[in-house]
């Protein structure tokens, strides 16, 4: 079997199994949209569960990690392996412990990833309007969007901890929502 064979065979594996399960996207993308809804109307609620679920994550994460250093203790990197694990606990401890102070740290960052993006993106819409490719203004317009973000955040902190990560979260949940739907729409219609 050839090799266009087989992603054909493997696309058509796809589309029938994304037409038989049409109404499982449908429905995901409409839990989604409710939950990204209700993050976006009680925001410092939503970045309460925010904090709390990474704190879970990492504190796990830190003793599963912690565990197995012990368990391959003469394996290379023992010393960095017990490092990060530790690592990880001390991070979910703080952010389980004080999960608003923990928010602001949080903030910070997503606030730091949004000045970088901001920059790169205006930087990349610049080197783009050099070749003269299409589309270019696009680049720069999402950088400064990301520029603008960025310092409606740090102009609020430390109040707009309490509602920065909860209501970009509930944007991402609103947009893959009506993502998924959509999908499972036309996944139904083919």
């Amino acid at each position: 079997m050839t090799m266009s064979n087989q992603s054909t065979s493997l696309g058509e594996t796809v589309g029938r199994s994304m037409r038989h399960h049409w109404l499982l996207f449908v429905i995901e993308g409409i839990v989604l949209l409710i939950l990204g809804a209700l993050a976006i109307v009680v925001p410092p609620l939503a970045t309460l569960g925010v904090t709390i679920f990474l704190g879970w994550l990492f504190l796990i994460s830190g003793v599963v990690g912690l565990v197995m250093t012990f368990m391959a203790r003469g394996a290379p990197g023992f010393w960095w392996s017990l490092l990060s694990g530790v690592l990880g606990i001390v991070a979910g401890l703080v952010l389980l412990v004080w999960p608003l102070t923990s928010a602001v740290s949080l903030t910070l960052v997503v606030t730091a990833f949004f000045i970088v993006e901001g920059v790169a993106s205006i930087m990349y819409g610049l080197e783009h309007r050099r070749e003269l490719s299409g589309r270019w203004a696009w680049m720069l317009a999402s950088g400064i969007v990301d520029l603008i973000l960025a310092a409606i955040i740090l102009t609020g902190l430390p109040g707009s901890a309490l509602w920065a990560i909860g209501l970009l979260v509930g944007i991402n949940m609103i947009f893959g929502g009506a993502s998924l739907i959509g999908l499972g729409l036309a996944a139904r219609s083919v």
